[in-house]
Parts: C-alpha cells; sequence; structure tokens
C-alpha cells in the first residue's frame, strides 16, 4: 500500500447526503472499500509538469470534503460531473474533487467552489437505472486551483499540489500522542466500532491521522471539514482537531449524564412498583388489604352516608369511580379527590332549626340594638310569617343602606341570634373578578369555588343568615362583572339553583336570609337593586346617640379599658357636648372612639397611683379632649340679617345648617356663585334669579336695575362639594332680602325647590334636616307642604319644640321669612342651651 489507508462511510459526493442509499452492514463496507482501496492504490499520481502544475477535471462535491487518504463510495449524477468521470477514466484515472460553497447550487460557477480540492483516484463507475455513476474515490493530496481552463463540457483546472508544513517536530509529537487519547475516548464513549482504533493505528503521519478523525469520527459542519482542508499547517490542523474532539467530549459525557439520570429515574420506578407489589402482597397476606384500596373504600361509604341531594350523590359516584381507576400516583388524583371532598363538606339538606317566638325575637333585637324601628318591624314581620307557613320558600333579600357606623352589619348578627341560625358574612368591597362569586372551573390549577360556597360550606347548613357586606363598593373590570353573578344568587326565582364554575352541580341558595348592606344605593346596578327589599338607616338623632352611649358604648370602653362597671360616669350633659362639638357622623363609631379616648386618659391615672375623675362633666370632657373639633356656621348668624338665609342640608352623617349669603354690587348684570356648589344648586340660583325678576315691579324693585348690579351668591365652607335639589327657597330668600333690603328672621330654617310658577317643590331627607334645626336651637322649619307626610319618622319631642311650617308657594315662605318693608328686625336673645355641632358641608 503507497499510503495509510481509512474509509469514510457516512457522505456522498455529487448527490446530497438524503439521496444516497448507506449500506447496512458497517465491516461488511469496510472489507469492500478496502478491496477497492488496493485496486486504487496501484493507479500512480498524476505528473506534473516542469513548473511542478497538472491540469485536471473537476468533481464537484456537495456536502462532503474528500480527504487525503481517504477512501469513499460517490455517485455522480450531474452531466457536467458524469463528463469529468468520464475524461479521466480515458486518461490518467485522476480528478480533482472539488466541494462548491452552497451544496444546493444545481449549476454551480467558478466562483461557487472552495479553492482547495483533493486529488481523487477514482475506479471503475456502475451505471444506475438513473442514469447516475456509483464509484469508489481515494484521495491523495491536497491542491490548490490556480486557474480554471475549461467550464464545458466539464469544469477543467489548473493547480498546483499543497505540501504539509511541520514547524515544530516536537509539538507535533505532543499533539498526537493527545489526538490518540481523546480518539479512544471518544470511540469507547460513542460505541464506535473497534475497527477504528486499529486503523488510527496504522496511520503513521500526523496529518492524516488529523484528517481521519475530522472526517471519520467527528460529526462536524461543513464549514469546519472546509476549514480543515485548508490547513496546510500541521501543527494548527492537530490543534483544531484536538479542540473538535475535547468538544465532542463533553457533549457524550452530558448525553451520558442525562441517560444515567433517565435509566435511575426508570429504575427507581420500577424498584417503586415491585415494593408496592411486594406490600400488597404483604397485606393480603395479612389481611390488611391496599392502603389505597382501603381510602377508596372508606371515600365511597362517606359517599353513601352522607346527607346529599340525589343529583350530588350521582356526581360523586361518577368522580369516585374515575378515581378508582386512576393510578395512586397519577397527578390528577388530587384534583378528583379535592372536588370529592367539596361535595361531602357542602351542607346540602342539613337546616337549623328555626326559633319562631316572637317575643323572645323582639326582646333580642332591643337588648342589641337601640333605635331602628322600621327595621326591627321587618324582622319581626318575617319571623310573624315563618311561624304562619313554616314552609315558605321564597326568602326576603334585606338591602340596609345608611352611613358607617349605623349598626348594619351588626343587626345582621341579632337576627340570626333572634332565628337561632347560623350566622356568615362576606365581605364584596373591591370584589372585582366573576370568579370570586362564581368559582373557577376545574380546568384551572387551584380552582376553588367561589366566595359563596365558601361561605355555606362554612355555615353548615343551608338556611344561614348570609350578609353579604358593601354590595355597593362592588367593581368591574375585564375579568366580570361580579355584580352581575349576583343575581342569580339574590333573585329568589333563580337561586334555588345556583350554579358554581367549580361544583357544576345546582345547589340550592333558597332556604338563605340573604342581607346586603350598603352606604348608598346610587352605585348599585338597577337590576340587583330591583332584586332585594330596601330598609334605611337614617342614622341617629341626638337622643338616640344619648341612650346608645349609655347602654352600650360606655359599658364596652369601661371593658376594653380595664375599668371596673360603674368605675366612672357620664352625666347626659356631658354625653350631649361630645356629640355635639366632639363627633360629628350618622352612627356612632366615632362616639365610641371618643368615649374609649377619656376612658383610657382615666385608665392612665389609675394605674400611675394618681387620683382620677369618676363622674366626666360638660367642663371635664374639654380638659381630657381639648378644644371642640366641630362647629356649626348656623351658630354665627346670631340676629336678623340682610341677604342671609339658613338652608336645611342633608349630609351622608346627618342633617346641617347651611347659611345662604348674598351681597349686591354696581356691575352689569352678572350672576356669581361660589362654595363648591354643583350643577343642581347653580340651577336653583338661576330659577330663584328669574323668579325675582318676572315679579320685581311687586317686590318694589327697578326691573332695569338689574343691568346695573352683579350679585354674588355664597355658600360658605367652600372646600367642601355640596349639591342637591332642595336650597332654591333658601337661595330665593336671600337674594329677595339682599335686593329689597329686607331682613331674614334667623331663627327660621328652611328646604324645598322651587319652579319659576314660585311653587315649592317637595324634597328628601326631612328627617335629617329637622333634627339638624332642631339642635342648632332654630325655631322654625319651612318645608313643602307635600313633606308633611314624612314628618311621621320625626321623633314627637322634636316636633313639640320647632314650629314646623307647611309652605306651597314662594310667598308664603317670603312672607314667614322676611321682616316686612321698613321694619327693623328685633335682635332676640338666642337659647345658648343648644349649641349645634359642626358640618363640613353636605347635600341640600
Amino acid at each position: 500500500m503507497r499510503r495509510s489507508f481509512w474509509p469514510y462511510l457516512v457522505e456522498t459526493g455529487d448527490v446530497l447526503p438524503d439521496e444516497w442509499d448507506y449500506p447496512v452492514d458497517w465491516r461488511q463496507t469496510l472489507r469492500f472499500l478496502q478491496t477497492q482501496h488496493q485496486l486504487l492504490s496501484e493507479i500512480p499520481d498524476t505528473p506534473l509538469d516542469d513548473r511542478g502544475r497538472m491540469v485536471l477535471p473537476v468533481l464537484p462535491m456537495r456536502g462532503m470534503v474528500v480527504f487525503p487518504g481517504m477512501v469513499a463510495p460517490i455517485m455522480v449524477g450531474r452531466a457536467f460531473s458524469r463528463a469529468a468521470v468520464e475524461a479521466a477514466l480515458a486518461s490518467t484515472h485522476t480528478l480533482i474533487a472539488l466541494p462548491q460553497l452552497n451544496p444546493e447550487d444545481e449549476h454551480p460557477a467558478p466562483r461557487d467552489f472552495y479553492p482547495v480540492g483533493t486529488e481523487v483516484v477514482i475506479g471503475e463507475p456502475e451505471l444506475t437505472e438513473e442514469g447516475a455513476y456509483t464509484l469508489v474515490v481515494q484521495g491523495r493530496r491536497r491542491v490548490r486551483v490556480l486557474r480554471w481552463v475549461q467550464s464545458h463540457p466539464y469544469y477543467l483546472v489548473e493547480a498546483v499540489p499543497l505540501e504539509e508544513i511541520i514547524t515544530d517536530p516536537h509539538q507535533v509529537e505532543v499533539q498526537e500522542r493527545a489526538l490518540r487519547h481523546k480518539l479512544e475516548q471518544v470511540v469507547h464513549m460513542a460505541r464506535f466500532p473497534i475497527e477504528v482504533l486499529e486503523i488510527a493505528n496504522g496511520i503513521t503521519e500526523p496529518g492524516a491521522l488529523a484528517d481521519m478523525i475530522a472526517a471519520g469520527v467527528l460529526r462536524l459542519s461543513y464549514q469546519d471539514l472546509l476549514e480543515l482542508l485548508g490547513m496546510v499547517n500541521v501543527l494548527e490542523r492537530m490543534h483544531r482537531v484536538l479542540y473538535l474532539l475535547s468538544r465532542e467530549i463533553e457533549v457524550l459525557q452530558l448525553e451520558e449524564q442525562i441517560q444515567n439520570r433517565v435509566r435511575e429515574e426508570m429504575e427507581r420506578s420500577q424498584r417503586e412498583a415491585y415494593l408496592r407489589e411486594q406490600m400488597r402482597a404483604i397485606q393480603n397476606e395479612l389481611g390488611e388489604g391496599d392502603f389505597w384500596q382501603q381510602e377508596l373504600n372508606a371515600l365511597r361509604e362517606r359517599i353513601l352516608k352522607a346527607e346529599l341531594t340525589e343529583e350530588a350523590r350521582r356526581t360523586a359516584l361518577r368522580e369516585w369511580q374515575r378515581l378508582n381507576q386512576m393510578p395512586p400516583m397519577s397527578p390528577e388524583v388530587g384534583i378528583v379527590r379535592n372536588y370529592i371532598e367539596w361535595i361531602l363538606e357542602l351542607p346540602w339538606t342539613k337546616k337549623s332549626t328555626d326559633n319562631l317566638d316572637l317575643r323572645r325575637a323582639a326582646r333580642i333585637l332591643d337588648e342589641s340594638h337601640y333605635g331602628l324601628p322600621r327595621a326591627k318591624e321587618r324582622i319581626l314581620e318575617h319571623i310573624a310569617v315563618l311561624s304562619l307557613k313554616p314552609k315558605r320558600n321564597r326568602q326576603p333579600i334585606l338591602c340596609f343602606v345608611g352611613p358607617p357606623g349605623t349598626g348594619k352589619t351588626s343587626l345582621g348578627r341579632s337576627i340570626a341570634r333572634a332565628l337561632g341560625r347560623e350566622f356568615v358574612r362576606v365581605s364584596l368591597g373591591g370584589v372585582r373578578d366573576e370568579a370570586e362569586i362564581r368559582g373557577h372551573r376545574r380546568t384551572y390549577i387551584g380552582a376553588l369555588p367561589g366566595r359563596i360556597l365558601q361561605t355555606m360550606k362554612r355555615a353548615g347548613t343551608i338556611n344561614p343568615v348570609f350578609m353579604l357586606d358593601e354590595i355597593d363598593k362592588l367593581g368591574t373590570d375585564f375579568r366580570g362583572d361580579p355584580a352581575s353573578a349576583l343575581l342569580e344568587v339574590l333573585d329568589p326565582e333563580q337561586n334555588h339553583a345556583f350554579s358554581d364554575h367549580y361544583l357544576e352541580i345546582p345547589y340550592d341558595l333558597s332556604n338563605v336570609l340573604f342581607i346586603t348592606t350598603a352606604n348608598t344605593l346610587s352605585t348599585i346596578p338597577p337590576a340587583l337593586l330591583d332584586r332585594m327589599e330596601v330598609i334605611e338607616f337614617p342614622g341617629y338623632i341626638e337622643e338616640e346617640k344619648v341612650e346608645i352611649a349609655r347602654r352600650f358604648l360606655i359599658p364596652r370602653q369601661l371593658e376594653e379599658s380595664g375599668l371596673q362597671p360603674g368605675e366612672i360616669t357620664f352625666t347626659e350633659a356631658a354625653l350631649r357636648r361630645i356629640i355635639r362639638e366632639y363627633t360629628y357622623e350618622a352612627g356612632v363609631r366615632n362616639l365610641e372612639r371618643t368615649i374609649g379616648r377619656i376612658c383610657r386618659k382615666i385608665a392612665r391615672m389609675k394605674a400611675e397611683g394618681r387620683k382620677y375623675p369618676t363622674r366626666i362633666t360638660p367642663r371635664l370632657v374639654e380638659v381630657l379632649l381639648g378644644p371642640p373639633q366641630h362647629y356649626h356656621l348656623g351658630t354665627l348668624v346670631q340676629e336678623d340679617t340682610v341677604g342671609v338665609a339658613l338652608a336645611l342640608a342633608w349630609t351622608e352623617a346627618g342633617g346641617d345648617i347651611l347659611p345662604v349669603e348674598v351681597a349686591v354690587m354696581e356691575g352689569k348684570g352678572n350672576l356669581q356663585i361660589t362654595g363648591q356648589v354643583g350643577e343642581v344648586m347653580q340651577e336653583s340660583a338661576q330659577a330663584a334669579l328669574s323668579y325675582i325678576r318676572s315679579r320685581a315691579r311687586g317686590y318694589g324693585l327697578n326691573p332695569e336695575s338689574f343691568e346695573r348690579q352683579d350679585l354674588h351668591i355664597h355658600v360658605p365652607e367652600g372646600a367642601v362639594p355640596k349639591d342637591g335639589p332642595s336650597a332654591g327657597l333658601a337661595i330665593v330668600t336671600a337674594l329677595l332680602s339682599a335686593l329689597t333690603g329686607r331682613k331674614v328672621r334667623h331663627t327660621i330654617g328652611m328646604t324645598g325647590e322651587i319652579t319659576l310658577q314660585g311653587r315649592v317643590l317637595p324634597v328628601g331627607g326631612i328627617r335629617e334636616k329637622v333634627l339638624a334645626a332642631h339642635r342648632a336651637g332654630l325655631k322654625t322649619v319651612l318645608l313643602p307642604e307635600h313633606n308633611t307626610r314624612d314628618l311621621v319618622d320625626v321623633p314627637k319631642s322634636v316636633q313639640a319644640d320647632l314650629e314646623i311650617v307647611p309652605v306651597r308657594y314662594v310667598e308664603e315662605a317670603l312672607e314667614r321669612a322676611l321682616h316686612p318693608p321698613g321694619e327693623s328686625a328685633p335682635k332676640p336673645a338666642r337659647d345658648a342651651s343648644r349649641p349645634a355641632p359642626s358640618a363640613p358641608g353636605g347635600s341640600p
């Protein structure tokens, strides 16, 4: 043999790799190539001319690189490639195998070839049925193309052989030993045939060894092969191949780690299955059976014994059957089991027995809450109906509406205690996701039922008192509308078959007594509000607050402060001063906090061993709490004044008094309104001015004077927004007083809206407004005639202290509120015993 031999077995020549039919038996192919190698070795190298050059046909190589010393079978199919083979067979049997830069190119030009190729010798070809040649080639030496001689009918080039360069023989020897060591590692790790090492051991030339490893062992890209073909420096080529071998070893090690890990997992699973089977056999021998099967049997017994509806039982048994067919380690086992547990833990038929004793219920409601007659009356009516018709199917949906601190939530607890039912509560404030009400579907990871069913599970019965707090504060966004989801919950025609997304079984909510709470009705959707019976909590009057403080707040704060019951007492005057000057609210939360402040200060004195007061008086209130926190603008009007009328206003914290001031000045007929008033009050002012101008001569006014003067209407407490359709009567009174110079009686408060025809329209909030006038020490209240029916809600004691005058027309109010023309107003002494609490503005 002239050269070292090594075969290249997996690439093709003129045909793309996926078109080559590879031999199956590697050793059979090796023997075939060894035979061909012996035949081809007898063919001499191409002789060089006197310039050391050769002129040979080109065999284009697509996706394959033939290195010197390499023997490989190839297939030649293109016409110019077959012509080159035929020309070589007719002369020296040698060609130049030149790689294409783009293997997909069917008709390459000279610029589309790599400039370095390999001189190859070819054997006798065989013609296939498709008209292609199959032949074996053997690489001889590297050559560089100098000039393209012809391109038709085949490529012919002039080339020069490239001699290998060895710059440092010692380093080459070191690199060769490293290459053989790495090659042995790769062969063993990749499980190559042992013949690969035998072939490598037969190669004595360092450069040929690097070529053999690059093309026959490593899985290199086409570009890497071209780079190695162009390297004539042996040391550089060996260094590059050594790097590629090291990278291949790292990849093989990683693959081996992954395979070992997979193998260990499989072995562990098999071992666990074997041990589990052994455990099952031992349990069967001991008569204990399979532990998993025991759990399944126990779960089925629970399903059969549970108090379920027929549909719920069928669903639970169907899911149990699925669970029974699953492997214990299946990830779906937990999902199905949780679903069955939810079915079993929900109350389906368990009902608490109602206590229908009306006297007992009335006593409990009175013990827990003072006042609130309408709410208590509605609850007693419900209990009375239940006593006459115990199997009533429709439960009322009550909606308690009122300011904070008026006892809405605590009254719900008292109702549950009076009926003997469980009490559960859900706060809906800030809820924006529909799934919070209906739950998530079981297809989602971590799915749960909605808050309705979660709370029913906590209640344990199907007829609890269920309070939905803050229903007016529900939100809406892209996740759905929870208020719409509540329609099914609160509709008596639908809630007998409430459908939760998680449970997907109709659940009966018709036995639940739903009570919702809200601070205002304006933010509750109309469709939802239509399903509820509204009970208003208007707020407590001063007398009620005094009684609530005595009965509930003072004893509770004494206990929380560590003081003994009755250790300190509050006089009624002290309580009234706290209510008027230190708290301003419709409820009693701030009142309780203020009482708690006083109790804590007394507790500190007692803990420090100092002498402490046991009787809280009005003077001591200011000592303990500091200066009053609130004052009332109405108290600033101490005498009859021109251009100032007192309007009665409604606020969320109760009634209030708002002075309406009017100033007249020279100008151009402009009307200015200040004090953060809304559009409704601005329209009331425009209507009042138009009413006066339309009757100017009747009031002794010159109609032309309106064009020469400006009017300024001001409602103090400008930082607080004010609006509402009930300030018209006060505005027209103040306007006419300022224009005519007639003084307004400062002991009169008024409310009502006006029309351009002079009629006084009814308004709301009469109870709060009358109570505000009473607190402020006013003597007379003017209100629309149609609002006299609302006085039923005003305590009799308050009505007795006030002169309440119903008016139908504006003229009637003006006659009572204004002094006659030319009369000087008296200056009566104001009742100092009734200082009014402060109010930061409100809605007239």
